[in-house]
């Protein structure tokens, strides 16, 4: 891992025109109403950004506009760790516990250079990124910066840009540097609803053994991707893709791959990558340690086949009677959001925290079409989520 640079107070400098603009478009509209031009310019600066896992200089640059956004007189501590940048945001100094953490990611995934040019559609906005998630993050931003320094706790802002490939390098690298909290909110999508479960992760590589030889003879060779086969037909009659949402564990094929560089030679190595997401209803995976899943794995393996298991990562929970929780839902609901309670299929960084005994729930704007061609943010959900992340976090009282 990369040393962290540390610590900076952002200058309180006059803006530059560039920010004069964004400083402009840190106000929203009331209830019911569009989000203003100008913020509405500022997101589509940043959703045309290319902050993909493969682009470094783009991850910096979208950090970069949104710490900018996120105006002057903070505190910012960087971190860098294997090539991805974050930071922490917050008022004062020394870093304290924070009351609420606000947490946004602004990688995304990879996609073609048109998903990179911002479209408006009524009521929408389209882009990679639009939904999932970086429209969430101005708006905490935005929170962040009109609430830091007028609340009688401390609160923080945390920007990462390695959600997309795990958030090892980002949220659980800082966890890691002491940074901690009561309560924390991630900006994923979810319409102002508050995502309280999420399924765990388990990442996986098969890779199986055999016998090279020439394509012609195969009796003398003993084909290693041909077990590798067998071997995902058998996970798979365990765990059926599924064909409709189910809370149920699935297991993802992702890649299966042989390194033979000829058509006429029998593979005496190949390798599959599984993805498996599981519920806490599964005993066979949750609660089990990355050995113990191995060798569950193993059962299902042809001879010569090894399951090896990258990383495991429990499911995460947050109590739904909280009162941070309770609040929250309210301040939806507030702004004409039932804030009711979600399941989701996918693993966030939350799931981190929830490690260490600290609660957190996805809470963020509507939308759809998340990491596909037309991902887009439904545009009359931003100003309610601005409202309600205000409400509840002037509601919240001290610990």
């Amino acid at each position: 891992m990369d040393p962290d640079p540390g610590k900076t107070m952002r200058p309180t400098e006059p803006e530059t025109d560039r920010g004069e603009g964004r400083a402009a478009a840190r106000s929203l509209l009331v209830k019911g109403e569009e989000p203003s031009e100008g913020f509405m310019g500022v997101a589509e600066e940043l959703l045309a950004v290319r902050s993909t896992a493969d682009r470094p200089g783009d991850l910096r640059r979208a950090l970069d506009l949104v710490l900018d956004f996120a105006g002057p007189g903070f505190t910012v501590e960087r971190f860098t760790s294997a090539g991805k940048p974050s930071a922490l945001v917050y008022h004062g100094a020394p870093r304290p516990r924070f009351r609420v953490i606000l947490n946004a990611h602004l990688d995304v995934v990879l996609a073609p250079p048109e998903q990179f040019r911002p479209r408006r559609a009524p009521g929408r906005l389209y882009a990679r990124g639009a939904q999932d998630m970086k429209v969430s993050a101005l708006v905490e931003a935005l929170v962040f910066r009109e609430l830091a320094a007028r609340l009688p706790y401390p609160i923080a802002l945390q920007l990462v840009t390695d959600e997309e490939v795990g958030g090892r390098d980002g949220t659980l690298h800082q966890i890691e540097r002491g940074v901690t909290g009561d309560f924390v909110i991630i900006g994923e999508q979810s319409g102002l609803r508050l995502v309280t479960d999420s399924k765990g992760m388990v990442t996986v590589n098969l890779r199986s053994v055999g016998r090279g030889a020439h394509g012609a003879y195969p009796w003398l060779g003993d084909n290693a991707l041909l077990k590798l086969h067998r071997t995902l037909d058998d996970i798979l009659a365990r765990y059926p893709v599924a064909t409709e949402e189910v809370w149920r564990t699935t297991v993802n094929v992702a890649r299966v791959e042989t390194f033979d560089a000829a058509r006429n030679q029998v593979p005496a190595l190949a390798e599959a990558w599984l993805d498996v997401r599981y519920p806490p209803q599964d005993a066979d995976l949750n609660g089990r340690t990355a050995e113990e899943i191995a060798a569950y794995l193993g059962s299902f393996c042809a001879p010569g086949v090894t399951p090896v298991v990258e990383h495991v990562d429990p499911p995460h929970h947050a109590d739904p009677g909280r009162p941070e929780v309770l609040g929250l839902q309210r301040a939806a609901r507030n702004q004409g959001y039932d804030g009711g309670f979600l399941r989701k299929h996918g693993a966030a960084d939350g799931r981190f925290y929830y490690q260490r005994g600290i609660d957190a729930v996805i809470f963020g704007v509507g939308g759809d079409g998340q990491h596909g061609p037309d991902e887009y943010v439904d545009t009359a959900t931003i100003t309610p989520y601005y409202l309600a992340l205000t409400e509840f976090l002037l509601a919240l009282s001290s610990p």
